[in-house]
């Protein structure tokens, strides 16, 4: 029985689009223009997306410089953000602030080019070029409309995309540590700190910074490691300084020492090396 009913439904289904699709091309070879965008409209109502933004696209050259083209490019826009073709969504809503920036949607239309951009970021591993025209978007978003309702909204998304942009600096700086490239990983870490001083986690990058300066010097040849050992201990009094209630401070505190122990056994040496010269 419940096969019989699967078989039924997907029968029905089978005419219903294809009584759509008879439909759709009649109304294509039809010369009726306000009735061929009335048809638009009633599928795009429907939510069939697809079928709306083809006969949209027929009739945008049609009805460009009339008083119907700004509702039906609206639309056309909005098809392809539906389809999630959000290049093509970025794309149109951008046409459509420059050919009507005056018009009473452009607000909303402004938001959603910069949210389409948004639903392209990546995943972290990639590269995020959308994840920057996203944030710089929304930015210019929130500087035109400041009071805008979708302020916070957008201040929001910005949050969500830098996030996704220093975890990508961090899982940067993090394999050149595991690499043992330790010099640029105390560089990566540093910047890190520096583009994201709000982070909470900024006193980890700082702490990780000096750990990566303590196995640079530790790796250096003799003659380079005091004034290695001395980046480690500024690195540590800067640390000091920024996060003095850090839990982390115990732990860094512990390569500082290690480090002005080994400045001392290192000025021990040479003292002792040109006593005997």
């Amino acid at each position: 029985m419940r096969k019989i009913f699967l078989f039924t439904g997907l029968v029905a289904l089978t005419l219903a689009s294809a009584s759509c699709n008879r439909e759709l091309r009649r109304i294509e070879k039809s010369n009726d223009l306000d009735k061929k965008l009335a048809y638009a409209d009633k599928m795009y109502e429907k939510k069939k997306y697809q079928m709306a933004q083809t006969l949209y696209e027929e009739m945008i050259p049609v009805f460009k410089g009339t008083d119907k083209f700004e509702p039906l490019y609206y639309k056309y826009a909005y098809c392809s953000y539906y389809l999630k073709d959000y290049t093509q969504a970025g794309f149109h809503f951008k046409n459509y602030l420059d050919a009507l920036p005056s018009s009473p949607r452009a607000e909303e239309v402004d938001y959603m080019k910069a949210y389409s951009h948004y639903k392209l970021s990546p995943k972290v591993p990639l590269d995020q070029t959308n994840t920057m025209k996203a944030i710089a978007d929304m930015q210019t978003f929130i500087n035109t409309y400041p009071q805008s309702e979708k302020v916070t909204e957008a201040s929001v998304v910005i949050d969500n995309l830098r996030r996704k942009l220093e975890q990508k600096d961090y899982n940067a700086a993090e394999l050149y540590y595991n690499l043992g490239h330790y010099k640029a990983s105390g560089v990566a870490f540093k910047s890190l700190m520096r583009a994201y001083p709000d982070s909470d986690k900024s006193d980890s990058y700082k702490y990780m910074a000096i750990k990566a300066y303590f196995q640079y010097a530790r790796n250096s040849v003799p003659y380079r490691q005091k004034e290695r050992y001395e980046t480690v201990v500024n690195e540590y009094m800067e640390f000091n300084d920024r996060y003095p209630s850090s839990k982390l401070r115990g732990d860094a505190e512990k390569y500082y020492t290690l480090a002005k122990n080994n400045i001392k056994t290192l000025e021990n040496e040479q003292n002792k090396t040109e006593s005997v010269q």
